[in-house]
């Protein structure tokens, strides 16, 4: 079974202090979703949508980001 590609750590930790463990927080997929959610909450056109449609939607945008980042990387 492969990795889903979340892209990392959207802010890596650097913090190496001994004994104590650094939480690498988001995801940069999550960190692209929800700025493509930003985008998408006050356009009207989306205002039809339901919730679950929309999270969907800007899941989809960060999918897209991501495979353009790897894209662009190779």
């Amino acid at each position: 079974m492969s990795k889903e590609n979340d892209g990392g750590p959207a802010f890596p930790s650097i913090f190496t202090q001994p004994g104590v463990r650094a939480e690498d927080g988001m995801s940069l997929r999550d960190w692209f979703a929800g700025m493509a959610l930003q985008g998408t909450i006050g356009y009207p056109d989306f205002q039809q949508w339901g919730d679950d449609q929309i999270a969907r939607f800007a899941y989809s945008q960060a999918d897209a980001m991501l495979k353009a980042r790897q894209e662009k990387c190779a």
